[in-house]
C-alpha cells in the first residue's frame, strides 16, 4: 500500500493563520467597481451603506498579500477545520488511470460546504461592527444554509431571499435554515420594491441568483442596522476562501506532492478562487506551472460564451458595475440541479486572470455528463457530491483519462466544494434517464448582451 494515506489532515495547529490575497501578486489588477450613475470608481467608503466596513476594506485592497485572520474566526474553524486532503484511490483505479488524483474535501459541516469559511468571517465583523441584522441570497441554498449557522452563532437575525426554483427544488435546505431561525423569502417575491417589478415583467419566471441579489440589496439599504452579505463573486470572499488553498498546498508539501492540473467548478468563483490562490501565487511569481481549470455549467457559460465588461452584479439593477466576464444581468438560466452556479457573471478577479491568461481554461459541461460523472465517484469514494461539485469532477475524470491514454503520470486536483444529500430529487431524475440537457442560443444569450450598460463600455 501506498505511504500516502487515503485521507491527509493537518494537524490543528497547522491551520492557515493568515488568509492570502492574490490581487497583491497579480501584475495587472482587476478593473475597479464603478458607480452605475457617474461612470466613476467607488471609494472604500462608498461601499459602507451596503457592506460592513472592514469587509468593505478587504474588498479594495490590492496591495495587502496577508490578511491575519481574528482569532475568534479561528476558533470558529477548528470546530470544523483542517479539512481533509484525499487521495482517490479507488477512482484511479476505477479509471485504470496512471495520473494521481487528489481532492479537498470541504463538505464536514452542516451547510455540506465551503461557504462556511466566509460565512463566519462575514458574520463576525458584522458583530463587531454593532449591526443588528444581515440579508443575503442563496442559489442552491448552500451559502444560505452556511451564514444561518455564522448567524446563529452570533445571535444575529438573518433574511434569506432564496431562488425560486431551488426554493420548491430543495424544501430540506429550507428546513435546515428555519431550524437554525433565518427568515426565507422565495425570489423574485412581492416583499421588494425590485422584486414586485420583476415579476410584473415576467411573472412566471423561476428566479436566478442576480434577482435574489437585488432583493437582498434593497431590504439591507432600506433597513436600520442591517447590511448585505454575499457568498461568492466578491473580493472578500475569494480572500475568506484562500484558506481551502492553503491547507491543500502545506498538506501536499508534507506528502511531497505538487499539482500539474487543478480545477474547480465556477458560478461566482468562490471555491474556484479559493482552491488555485496560493499556486496561482506560485505561477505569478514564477516558482510552479500548474494547469488551471474553471468548470461551469453549459447552461450557464460565462466565461466560454460571455463577454468580458462591465455589468451590474444583479438583475435589478442596484449594485455597483463590476468588469467580469458576464452574460449580461438580465440573463435568466435554466432552472438546472446546480443552483449555486445559475449566476450570470463571474468573479472580477477570476475574469481578470482568464482574460490575461493565468486561468489557463473554461469548460462548459452539460448536467447529464455532470451527473454520470457524479455517479461514478460517488460509487468509488462513498460521498455523494453536490451537482455543482460534480462539475469539478467531470474535468477531473475526463484529464485522467487523458493520461490513461497517454501513459503521463500526471497529478491531479481538484475541490470537491461539498454534499449532495439534498439533491436527491436530481439524482432520481438522472438516474429514472427523466434528465435533460439545455444549452441557450446565442440568440438567448444576446438578449443578455442586449441589456449590458454602457457606462464602462465602449
Amino acid at each position: 500500500m501506498s505511504k500516502i494515506p487515503y485521507r491527509f489532515y493537518l494537524n490543528e495547529d497547522q491551520i492557515p493563520k493568515q488568509w492570502y490575497n492574490v490581487r497583491a501578486d497579480m501584475p495587472e489588477q482587476p478593473d475597479p467597481l464603478l458607480n452605475p450613475e457617474t461612470g466613476k470608481p467607488l471609494s472604500t467608503q462608498d461601499l459602507y451603506p451596503i457592506f460592513c466596513e472592514e469587509l468593505a476594506k478587504q474588498e479594495m485592497d490590492e496591495t495587502t498579500r496577508y490578511f491575519d485572520i481574528p482569532d475568534e474566526i479561528q476558533e470558529f474553524y477548528r470546530i470544523f477545520r483542517p479539512s481533509p486532503l484525499i487521495r482517490a484511490y479507488n477512482l484511479e483505479k476505477e479509471l485504470g488511470t496512471p495520473a494521481k488524483i487528489y481532492y479537498k474535501f470541504e463538505g464536514n459541516n452542516t451547510s455540506g460546504s465551503h461557504k462556511l469559511n466566509s460565512a463566519v468571517a462575514q458574520a463576525y465583523y458584522a458583530k463587531k461592527q454593532g449591526l443588528t441584522s444581515l440579508t443575503t441570497e442563496t442559489g442552491a441554498g448552500q451559502w444560505g444554509t452556511a451564514l444561518a449557522m455564522a448567524c446563529s452563532y452570533y445571535k444575529l437575525p438573518l433574511t434569506v431571499y432564496m431562488v425560486k426554483v431551488s426554493y420548491e427544488q430543495k424544501p430540506y435546505r429550507k428546513g435546515v435554515m428555519e431550524t437554525l431561525g433565518t427568515n426565507i423569502i422565495p425570489s423574485p417575491s412581492n416583499t421588494t420594491n425590485v422584486g414586485r417589478a420583476i415579476l410584473e415583467s415576467n411573472p412566471d419566471t423561476t428566479g436566478s441568483l442576480g434577482c435574489a441579489i437585488s432583493e437582498a440589496v434593497e431590504a439591507a439599504v432600506t433597513t436600520d442596522g442591517c447590511r448585505y452579505v454575499l457568498g461568492s463573486v466578491l473580493n472578500q470572499v475569494l480572500l475568506h476562501q484562500s484558506i481551502i488553498g492553503l491547507e491543500t498546498k502545506k498538506a501536499m508539501e508534507i506528502l511531497g506532492e505538487y499539482p500539474d492540473i487543478i480545477i474547480g467548478c465556477a458560478g461566482g468563483g468562490s471555491n474556484l478562487g479559493g482552491l488555485i490562490s496560493p499556486f496561482m501565487q506560485d505561477k505569478l511569481t514564477g516558482k510552479a506551472n500548474p494547469y488551471f481549470i474553471a468548470v461551469e455549467p453549459a447552461s450557464c457559460p460565462s466565461l466560454t460564451r460571455g463577454k468580458y465588461a462591465y455589468d451590474f452584479c444583479d438583475t435589478g439593477k442596484v449594485t455597483p458595475l463590476a468588469k467580469m466576464y458576464t452574460l449580461g444581468g438580465d440573463f435568466i438560466p435554466s432552472a438546472n440541479h446546480a443552483g449555486g452556479l445559475r449566476y450570470h457573471g463571474m468573479s472580477p478577479i477570476l475574469s481578470k486572470l482568464y482574460h490575461d491568461g493565468h486561468l489557463d481554461e473554461a469548460r462548459a459541461v452539460e448536467q447529464s455528463s455532470v451527473f454520470e460523472a457524479a455517479t461514478i465517484f460517488s460509487r468509488c469514494e462513498t460521498i455523494l457530491p453536490a451537482p455543482e461539485s460534480a462539475h469539478a469532477i467531470r474535468a477531473a475524470i475526463d484529464e485522467a483519462l487523458k493520461c490513461k491514454e497517454s501513459g503521463e503520470e500526471k497529478t491531479i486536483l481538484f475541490g470537491l466544494t461539498g454534499t449532495g444529500y439534498f439533491d436527491m430529487s436530481a439524482y432520481m431524475n438522472f438516474t429514472s434517464g427523466n434528465m435533460s440537457d439545455y444549452v441557450p442560443t446565442d440568440e438567448e444569450l444576446q438578449v443578455g448582451f442586449n441589456g449590458l450598460p454602457t457606462v464602462g463600455n465602449s
